[in-house]
């Protein structure tokens, strides 16, 4: 053993030395010149390159080198690490060197490097000579001195196996995603469509790409709506349109019949009526006004709702006389009239079909009054349904009461009766109305 240290501290005396000759003196590789002594001073590779050496190799500084070795090895074990440092003490700090000639040393590459052709250390690629220590799972990856090793993109490692990453656990997909061994694969859901980026999704306007409603569509995010036009509805399967009855809904839409359209309706009215500009109302036309009738020049039109009745000129039965086109007089010096109403007045009226009642139609005024007289009013013929009945509204006159609906086309005729009583001269005479009243079909 001493003979070795002696070796080693000849070997390392030589190479410190400067070359005769020079100026200035100079060191070779593993050794810096302390300006302060001018001496060639070891340089501790193993404290001055980072990470020396690499794995279970353990750096051993050596006087211009260094040695990765083994932790096993108790040879070249640091002395800081073995136990038995005593047994080899570090060299001692290097004294006054004499000037000896320059001894050229064997190149010695570290451990990752290899000589090449031109005696330079050269990396060695672990990973192309297939010197690595790799799991087959994994891929190499040549350092500098080294190599390391890795997972394929869609993997990580974890205790030397390369597992693969389950990228949907992190949100890679906006909205699908479907882990695969090393991938993904991102879908989106209906009505929508993948972007570029293959994670990112984009609503899908089906309005315009397929259109899929028989009328209208309006896009929405992710899907559309159906919408129908005015007079349509919408059917169950959320996209045909069928034309909605309008007329079933309301029987008040038109006032006589509503006839359905397609998206639509439209009102009519029966005949002898127009429609009015509101579009669902009629209007009686005034056949007797705009000389649209067949009666004969004898006969006076009389225009009722949706018709027209041609009444013939009035005729005074015996024995009653004609005092005027519609009145009749029964003359009292004619034994004939003494049981008889001394005026018969021929009235003509319309009215339409189920009017609200009651209902004042017809008004019955004497046209004189005499001192100690008074007036008795009543129907005397012609309300055999009881629809009507006269109702006193003074001494001298009454009022005509319709008390039930009456249904049309009908035509009645009432006696409308007005009884004089005079207590003072004991005389007791009638009148008499004969209203004809027109009912009309409807009731407008």
């Amino acid at each position: 053993m001493q003979g070795l240290k002696r070796i080693l501290t000849a070997f390392t005396l030589a190479v410190c030395l400067s070359s005769p000759g020079k100026a200035q003196q100079q060191c070779t590789n593993g050794f810096d010149l302390d300006r302060a002594s001018g001496q060639c001073l070891d340089i501790d590779e193993c404290r001055t390159i980072p990470e020396a050496c690499r794995g279970d190799m353990v750096c051993v500084n050596q006087n211009g080198g260094y040695l990765c070795v083994p932790r096993t090895n108790p040879v070249y074990r640091s002395p800081y690490l073995n136990p038995y440092s005593n047994i080899y003490p570090p060299p001692p700090a290097p004294g006054p060197v004499p000037n000896y000639p320059t001894v050229t040393r064997p190149l010695i590459c570290r451990f990752g490097y290899q000589l090449d052709e031109n005696n330079q250390c050269a990396d060695v690629d672990e990973c192309a000579s297939d010197s690595h220590q790799c799991n087959p799972t994994q891929i190499c990856i040549n350092t500098e001195g080294g190599y390391t090793c890795s997972c394929t993109e869609g993997y990580w490692l974890l205790e030397g196996q390369c597992l693969d990453i389950d990228e949907c656990r992190y949100g890679y997909c906006q909205q699908l995603c479907a882990n695969v061994p090393g991938s993904y694969s991102c879908t989106c859901n209906p009505g929508f469509t993948l972007n570029d980026d293959g994670r990112s999704c984009q609503d899908v306007n089906e309005c315009t790409s397929e259109n899929p409603c028989t009328q209208t569509c309006v896009n929405t995010y992710g899907s559309f709506l159906c919408r129908c036009e005015p007079g349509y509805e919408l059917e169950a399967d959320g996209v045909n349109c069928s034309d909605m009855d309008e007329c079933s809904f309301s029987e008040f839409l038109c006032q006589h019949e509503c006839v359905n359209g397609p998206g639509s309706y439209y009102c009519i009215c029966p005949s002898g009526y127009n429609l009015l500009d509101d579009s669902r109302s009629c209007q009686d036309i005034n056949e007797c006004e705009i000389r649209n009738f067949t009666c004969t020049l004898q006969q006076t039109c009389f225009n009722i709702p949706g018709e027209y009745k041609c009444l013939d000129p009035v005729r005074c039965e015996d024995p009653y006389i004609q005092i005027n086109e519609n009145r009749c007089m029964c003359p009292a010096e004619n034994a004939g009239c003494r049981d008889q109403p001394f005026t018969i007045l021929y009235r003509v009226m319309d009215m339409v079909s189920g009017r609200s009642v009651p209902s004042d139609i017809f008004q019955m005024q004497a046209t004189t009054r005499y001192p100690g007289a008074y007036y008795i009013f009543q129907i005397k013929s012609g309300n055999e349904g009881r629809e009507f009945y006269m109702r006193q509204t003074g001494p001298i006159s009454a009022t005509l009461v319709m008390t039930r609906p009456v249904k049309g086309p009908r035509t009645i005729e009432l006696d409308l009766e007005m009884i004089t009583v005079n207590t003072v001269i004991n005389f007791r005479g009638s009148s008499v109305i004969r209203l004809r009243i027109y009912v009309s079909q409807y009731s407008f």
